[in-house]
């Protein structure tokens, strides 16, 4: 069947629409009788047909990785309900997605709904949920009315709610709508807020959520795409579906591309099928009119940033170590990590020579200083003094040692929290300080060492500056 798409927004010859396929489709709406037309819902009807078991190794034997930033085997996750679990079962939809750069999911909430609730429905048949959730933030009001007309429409043609298609499955999924925290994104956070408690992290463990998750029962966890992904498999076939994109992390993936480009945008490709050369220069048109690639953030905001001008190392086949340019790095999530940063959540921040890492990284530290809920003392005193330290240096109030104790501060909330929010905020400082620590050198006066912040200092700058 021959697909059309809106001028200007018509796929590149190297991108594969999987997920994104009705996304800016000519003719297509959010209504349940286009995508019944379209074949929806059908593969709902064949995973119906199997055991909920087959489903689950259905989905393992296709490698599918979640797509929401920590990219654990989607299958894999599911198994860990307790075989002997006699609690309800619940399922969760994270569709919070405040990682700064990232865009890609709301953009199936508003043009391809239903995609996602026949995933969701699917796999809560695998994991035998009767209740799902969908957690979408408050900054998606257009979004959310968008999804609770699809799951009226999804209820009136019995694809929700009692014995669904005959099939003896009950389930019944309702919107939540958080109050747009940053935090809610980690998975124990969003329950707690969903309980409608403060959305502090939980210890795991013991509170894996598959096992201990929302009100006590087993919850699984899954991301907007990573649902949507699930309808292709059942529909493809685990182990056909494997044979698409990365061995290790095979599937499309949908790329959101912001920044110091020729044409930002959203790009699916099969995962590691280009490189971030192909991606850059041929998906979107290359840097800017007379300017150079500077820096990419990879995975959003929380991934550590990568030069683009330096050579990375690599293992040859033969053994010996070689190199490549940043440009010649495949995009999956092996690739990515080897390379010292993570694919994350697939939103790439580009950065060219117009731009000054040492404002880039106050930018963010202000979010992170703004979002950490607080509940652990590292994050909670070191956010803020990252900010403080990284706007000292823009307004040229700090000291050379000002930017080796910036990184101090970074080191000393790694690893010592909660979840992983202490990770996303200090790698953003421990790679741009390291990767760039001549500009933020170059923001500092000596004349600040001794008495950093006092009248006497600013007088003593006024005499010797004359």
């Amino acid at each position: 069947m021959s697909i059309s798409y809106l001028p200007g927004k018509e796929p590149h010859p190297k991108e594969t629409r999987r997920i994104y396929k009705n996304i800016f489709r000519e003719g297509w709406d959010t209504s349940i009788n286009c995508y019944l037309a379209d074949g929806g819902y059908s593969e709902l009807r064949k995973a119906l047909s199997m055991e909920p078991k087959a489903v689950t190794d259905e989905v393992k034997k296709s490698g599918l990785r979640g797509r929401g930033g920590a990219g654990f085997p989607t299958g894999v996750k599911w198994t860990f309900i307790p075989p002997n679990n006699t609690k309800p079962v619940y399922l969760i939809c994270n569709c919070d997605e405040s990682e700064p750069g990232t865009y890609k999911d709301r953009y199936i909430v508003h043009q391809d709904p239903h995609q996602l609730i026949e995933g969701m429905i699917i796999s809560c048949f695998a994991v035998g949920a009767h209740l799902g959730y969908i957690y979408m933030r408050e900054e998606f009001p257009i979004a959310a009315e968008i999804m609770e007309k699809a799951l009226q429409e999804a209820r009136a043609n019995n694809f929700l709610g009692k014995n669904i298609l005959g099939s003896g499955f009950d389930l019944d999924i309702h919107v939540h709508r958080g109050a747009g925290a940053y935090i809610c994104g980690e998975e124990t956070s969003l329950i707690n807020s969903l309980e409608g408690v403060r959305p502090y992290p939980r210890i795991k463990p013991p509170f894996f959520p598959a096992a201990i998750g929302l009100y006590g029962c087993p919850t699984i966890v899954n991301n907007v795409e990573s649902l949507c992904q699930v309808k292709h498999v059942i529909q493809m076939g685990g182990e056909e579906f494997s044979k698409v994109g990365a061995q290790r992390s095979p599937g499309t993936r949908i790329i959101g591309v912001s920044g110091d480009v020729k044409r930002p945008g959203l790009y699916e490709i099969a995962s590691g099928s280009i490189t971030f050369g192909e991606l850059l220069f041929d998906l979107c048109g290359g840097p800017k009119e007379g300017h150079e690639f500077k820096a990419v953030i990879p995975g959003g905001s929380s991934s550590k940033v990568m030069r683009t001008d330096v050579k990375y190392s690599v293992k040859n086949p033969d053994g010996t170590n070689g190199s490549i340019s940043f440009f010649d790095i495949p995009l999956d999530l092996d690739s990515i990590a080897q390379h010292g940063s993570m694919a994350g959540s697939g939103a790439v921040i580009v950065m060219d020579d117009t731009r000054s890492m040492p404002w880039a990284l106050n930018n963010l530290n202000h979010f992170y200083a703004h979002e950490s809920c607080g509940q652990c003392t590292p994050c909670r005193e070191g956010c803020p003094w990252m900010l403080k330290l990284t706007t000292r240096m823009l307004e040229g109030k700090a000291s050379p040692k000002d930017v080796d104790l910036l990184l101090q501060v970074a080191n000393q909330i790694e690893g010592k929290t909660v979840c992983a929010f202490g990770e996303a905020a200090a790698w953003p400082t421990q790679a741009m300080v390291l990767k760039f620590k001549d500009e933020f050198l170059a923001l500092t006066d000596s004349f600040n060492d001794k008495l950093p912040h006092s009248t006497e200092a600013k007088e003593q700058r006024r005499y010797f500056t004359r």
